[in-house]
């Protein structure tokens, strides 16, 4: 089995577009949550939400503009984190085998617009209120975009990165909800270890902002309504929180396997050593509240790393700001690290972006790495009421300087997926 390395990271989040920038913020616990921009919230019951802002995909799509038609919000941070991490990377298309060179994305429901939707169906309720679907879809024909359907498909961020790099190895899609932008990383560390390919790309891409999926969240009682100010809503672990927060955007990683690296001398920033996957089969909203199930993902990247529970230094926590979640996940954390369990620093990202669904756990993996490389592990902020449920070292509201040699990342989502990833220090 070869040894996989993080050689390039491409960010772009509520928070910071591209690694530097990135880094700067979640060091400096600086929030991206504010007031919905992209369309009119009002009237909505949650109006905040970690936005991405001020973001044009035209300078990453090179000669292939065009296509940016048939690309949703989500696939437009795909490609903007893509092109970023290729950069942070050095790496020249044209010196690589495309056929070793692959792609594998986490991503989530392509929300259908409602203001695209609303012309043919209008065109199509008759005078009795029933919808007639002859007339329907002569207006869905007239009013439509005739490529719509592909800006909703989910293999489309992996389709368009490929083309745009011109990978023409493995090609995945992950669709696990909360925990695929993990299992894509996961995945394609799996795919360069056993030698079906050298360079992968992977991460995560997602974007809920949108008017149905706000109310549907809060229908499910998962978003937070709080009055606080935005930057201070998101507050996973604290006494206080009271549901997510909705982000969106991207996180890309360039893996490649250490011989590939260093023969280029690329830069290393981690090395990829477990990966781990399990199910809670318990509920499908509601988690395992034990944590076994997310317990038996961790232990399961632990063996696959040849690690123990002693030598993880840091864990990037799942870290939602529900009440459900952050317990289980502590209890997680004291199932399998037993005594150490007080002594490990974690914190959560979340609590700056929001909750970036299928692509928190590439966000996540991508924040991990930078933690291995720097030395600075980022602050869960907005910790100010202690619950007694969650009484572990969540680095609260400050950046901590330390080395970290070993760190663990998780991500747990709806359904009951669970997946960590362990990397180490090169």
């Amino acid at each position: 089995m070869r040894r996989v390395v993080i050689t390039g990271i491409g960010i772009v989040a509520p928070n910071g577009l591209g690694r530097v920038s990135f880094t700067e913020a979640i060091a400096e616990g600086r929030s991206g949550v504010g007031p919905i921009e992209s369309f009119d919230a009002t009237g909505l019951p949650v109006r905040i939400a970690g936005e991405v802002k001020n973001f044009d995909v035209m300078p990453y799509l090179g000669e292939h503009k065009k296509n940016a038609k048939t690309m949703s919000r989500a696939v437009n941070f795909a490609v903007g984190a893509a092109g970023l991490a290729v950069e942070d990377a050095g790496l020249e298309s044209d010196r690589l085998d495309p056929a070793r060179f692959g792609v594998c994305m986490g991503t989530g429901i392509t929300p259908m617009s409602l203001g695209e939707l609303a012309a043919p169906v209008l065109s199509g309720v008759s005078n009795d209120g029933a919808l007639d679907w002859k007339q329907f879809s002569i207006a869905q024909a007239e009013s439509m975009f005739p490529l719509w359907l592909l800006k909703h498909l989910p293999n489309m961020a992996a389709a368009h990165l490929s083309i745009l790099h011109q990978a023409m190895g493995p090609n995945n899609t992950i669709v696990t909800a909360c925990a695929a932008g993990t299992q894509a990383v996961g995945e394609a560390f799996r795919l360069i270890s056993r030698g079906d390919a050298d360079v992968m790309l992977a991460g995560g891409c997602d974007s809920r902002l949108d008017p149905l999926l706000i109310v549907a969240y809060q229908a499910m009682n998962a978003l937070s309504r709080s009055t606080r100010t935005p930057t201070e809503v998101s507050r996973p672990f604290d006494g206080e929180r009271d549901g997510f927060v909705l982000g969106e955007g991207a996180a890309v990683l360039v893996l490649e396997s250490l011989q590939h690296a260093r023969r280029r001398r690329a830069k290393l920033f981690a090395e990829v050593v477990g990966y781990g996957s399990s199910f809670d089969a318990y509920g499908i909203t509601r988690p395992e509240p034990t944590g076994k199930g997310a317990a038996l993902s961790i232990k399961a990247a632990l063996k696959e790393a040849k690690s123990n529970p002693s030598d993880i230094d840091y864990i990037n926590a799942h870290g939602t700001s529900t009440r459900l979640n952050d317990i289980m996940e502590t209890n997680a954390v004291k199932q399998v690290f037993g005594h150490r369990s007080k002594t490990i620093p974690i914190s959560s990202q979340k609590s700056m972006v929001g909750h970036l669904i299928g692509a928190s756990g590439a966000l996540e993996a991508a924040a991990t790495a930078i933690t291995l490389d720097r030395g600075v592990i980022p602050p869960t902020i907005n910790q100010a009421t202690p619950d007694p449920n969650c009484d572990l070292d969540y680095v609260p509201n400050t950046a901590r300087e330390t080395q970290v040699r070993v760190a663990l990342s998780n991500s747990f989502g709806f359904g009951g997926q669970n997946a960590s990833l362990v990397m180490a220090r090169v």
